[in-house]
């Protein structure tokens, strides 16, 4: 219950002790309240607020007297696995939490088999039931693309993340321009090569990835456009893991003993890297891979890798929380966000 603060007929000055006694709470709530920082239950805001405003301690004016809303609840849903981009990007969202509440969300991730395209429809419709929004790393497939549809029908914004669905409804994508990276990846290996005729390699995560089609397209685009006189000797699936890819490059190897190039379309780069140093390849065969990681970085600066595509992680999370900022506002986009900035990143330009 609330207790009335007898203050001195000199006015002194209000401390946080009066306005806890007047609210009926502790200073240490009061003081949370007043500095903005969250945890606080959005009735008790407004009982602080209320009796900090009687006491004069704040204008009556303040917003944070009004109706609180809660924070959003978006859902992150990011494939499991090995891919060390991936890991670095969710352990990133769950960090920037305190951050995010500025943007009047609250993050949870999840991981998942995002390969199986029902496991990850299903999931989407069961955070759909509880979130504010969805951000996730699509899969092109008839069911996640229906899944999509319904969710946004119902009034759910979602967003896409790395890689993107064909779904009209999705509310945005936040990735790069996929062909584009290809494409740069293919002038990247053929600029480092030096003899030619050469021969290069392709390792995906999964074709089912749109961004990992679409860089593939790229790459085979730009070779047959300027360097027809690079062949592609093969193209493999190693689900962005470690294990995998390291057996799909040690069998490129082999099969191809005079391989002068890797491209390196998704994640799981330390298994390449360490079947070219267990072959003693490293020094000769053109690296280029996507995702700024520790296991990149290590081989950018030992030599192993000659380039790393990539996109900040920071700038990709930030940009989201934006856009679910502004929906909830009532701000609705006019276009698509632009894609995320290509980032190309050598030994020599490390950040």
């Amino acid at each position: 219950m609330s207790v009335l603060v007898d203050l001195p007929a000199f006015s002194r000055r209000v401390t946080i002790v009066d306005i806890a006694r007047l609210a009926d709470v502790s200073t240490a709530t009061v003081d949370r309240v007043l500095n903005g920082r969250q945890g606080v239950k959005a009735a008790t805001v407004k009982r602080v607020m209320k009796a900090a405003a009687e006491l004069g301690y704040v204008d009556e004016s303040d917003e944070r007297i009004r109706e609180v809303r809660p924070l959003a609840q978006i859902s992150f849903i990011l494939p499991q696995g090995t891919n060390r981009y991936i890991t670095m990007l969710g352990r990133m969202i769950s960090e920037m939490a305190p951050q995010l509440e500025r943007f009047s969300i609250k993050p949870t991730v999840e991981y998942i088999d995002s390969f199986n395209p029902d496991l990850l429809a299903k999931t989407l419709h069961r955070h759909a039931r509880h979130a504010d929004g969805i951000a996730f790393m699509a899969i092109e497939h008839p069911v996640v693309r229906e899944a999509v549809n319904r969710i946004t029908a119902a009034g759910k914004p979602v967003v896409t993340l790395i890689s993107d669905v064909a779904s009209p409804t999705r509310t945005a994508y936040f990735g790069l321009d996929n062909r584009a990276a290809g494409r740069m990846a293919g002038y990247l290996l053929a600029r480092f090569i030096a003899k030619r005729p050469a021969k290069v390699a392709m390792i995906a995560g999964s074709l089912s990835y749109r961004a990992h089609g679409e860089r593939e397209m790229g790459f085979l685009d730009i070779l047959q456009e300027l360097y027809p006189d690079i062949e592609v000797v093969g193209l493999r699936e190693g689900h962005d893991d470690e294990a995998l890819n390291y057996r799909q490059m040690r069998a490129l190897l082999s099969h191809h003993p005079d391989l002068d190039g890797i491209y390196n379309i998704g994640g799981g780069a330390s298994g390449i890297g360490r079947a070219l140093k267990d072959a003693r390849r490293e020094k000769d065969v053109v690296f280029v891979g996507h995702g700024l990681t520790s296991d990149t970085r290590e081989f950018l600066l030992d030599g192993t890798m000659d380039a790393v595509i990539t996109q900040s992680a920071e700038d990709t999370i930030a940009k989201c929380a934006a856009l679910f900022r502004d929906l909830r506002e009532g701000l609705k986009p006019s276009e698509q966000p632009n894609p995320m900035r290509v980032e190309v990143v050598f030994r020599e330009n490390l950040p």
